[in-house]
């Protein structure tokens, strides 16, 4: 039976699993491997070293008093790129060892099973997120000494911000890795949108480029995140952008699953 037979025939005929059974499927495959579990480890150290980082440098540059969240917000420029690692082998690694064919016969609906990788990706993305906030909090507090402040509001709205910039990095990531069906590719390709391009843009400066900038993921999620009220936009507006990123590489990698799945 071919593949697009079996589509038509999931199409057509009975919902099966629908998406919580696809959801499903996609969590037993995702913690029957050790990649997640290293990428998470691997981003609680980052968060750890990178916050005590953080609040020592504040402490001995005699920084203004700041947010302790901050510390937190800071280390997602490195975190960040484990989550995407995660995200990433969802999908390329079926298409790797060819497995993604036994998924699209199981899931015969090409949304579905990108959308279930997506919302897993999310899920595993703002648990992360805002496991690695609160982290950072509590190992930069001591080294900040005096000069950060723990406001609850302000700690609570970081914390969840960060989660959903995780998230959607994830998802933003799943998308990218549909298109691509690369680990190389995608990789290279979310690296370069999420981290070299705003270091290019700020680097050759003008006011075209530094425009440019604000609305690219990681600028526009560091203001999300800060929440100071410093950014261009407010915090509502720089959600929007972000959410506009995710699903236009959500989009993209739909458009391609369906003009050739596997």
């Amino acid at each position: 039976m071919s593949i697009a037979t079996t589509r038509a025939r999931g199409t057509s005929g009975g919902a099966g699993g629908g998406l919580p059974g696809a959801f499903a499927a996609e969590w037993t495959k995702l913690w029957t491997v050790r990649t997640p579990y290293v990428c998470l480890l691997a981003g609680l150290i980052v968060t750890a070293v990178f916050a005590f980082y953080y609040g020592s440098i504040a402490r001995i540059n005699d920084k203004p008093l700041q947010p302790v969240g901050n510390a937190s917000v800071s280390s997602v420029v490195l975190t960040q790129f484990v989550l995407v690692v995660l995200a990433m082998t969802t999908v390329t690694s079926e298409y790797a060892t060819s497995s993604v064919r036994t998924s699209l016969l199981w899931v015969p609906v090409r949304s579905r099973i990108q959308l279930a990788k997506a919302l897993l990706g999310a899920l595993v993305g703002f648990v992360a997120g805002a496991g690695w906030a609160a982290l950072g909090m509590a190992v930069a507090w001591g080294p900040f000494r005096g000069h950060a402040d723990f406001d609850l509001s302000k700690a609570v709205y970081q914390t969840l911000a960060m989660g959903v910039y995780c998230a959607l990095v994830c998802v933003l990531t799943v998308g990218v890795s549909f298109a691509l069906r690369s680990a190389a590719g995608t990789v290279a390709a979310v690296f370069f949108v999420v981290s070299a391009l705003p270091s290019m843009l700020v680097g050759l400066g003008g006011p075209v480029l530094l425009a440019v900038n604000q609305y690219l993921p990681q600028t526009v999620g560091g203001y999300f995140m800060l929440g100071d009220g410093e950014a261009p936009f407010p915090d509502a507006v720089s959600l929007l952008i972000l959410v506009g990123w995710a699903v236009g590489a959500h989009v993209a990698g739909l458009l391609v699953l369906r003009r050739r799945d596997a």
